[in-house]
């Protein structure tokens, strides 16, 4: 797939702003995502008890997860990874 395919596709990005912390990696997917032409459902654990609800999630150990499609793509290095493999 190609950067002129994205245009079209959504993706949802789950990542952490609280009162004291606003995590950067999910700053840096959300805009890698946007420069990608993606539509972005943004989902915003804001509170220490939706962070870690989220976190008791079978399989996830960041607070950071991008979904594109189906596809449980990962943290912003998995991002990075995946538009790479699609140049």
């Amino acid at each position: 797939m190609t950067d002129t395919d994205t245009a079209a596709r959504s993706a949802t990005l789950y990542r952490m702003i609280l009162p004291d912390h606003i995590c950067p990696f999910g700053v840096k997917a959300l805009a890698l995502l946007e420069d990608r032409g993606f539509e972005v459902d943004d989902r915003i654990l804001d509170t220490r008890e939706a962070t870690d609800a989220f976190m008791a999630e079978p399989g996830l150990d960041t607070t950071l997860l991008i979904v594109i499609g189906d596809e449980e793509v990962g943290g912003y290095d998995d991002l990075r990874r995946r538009f790479a493999a699609e140049r």
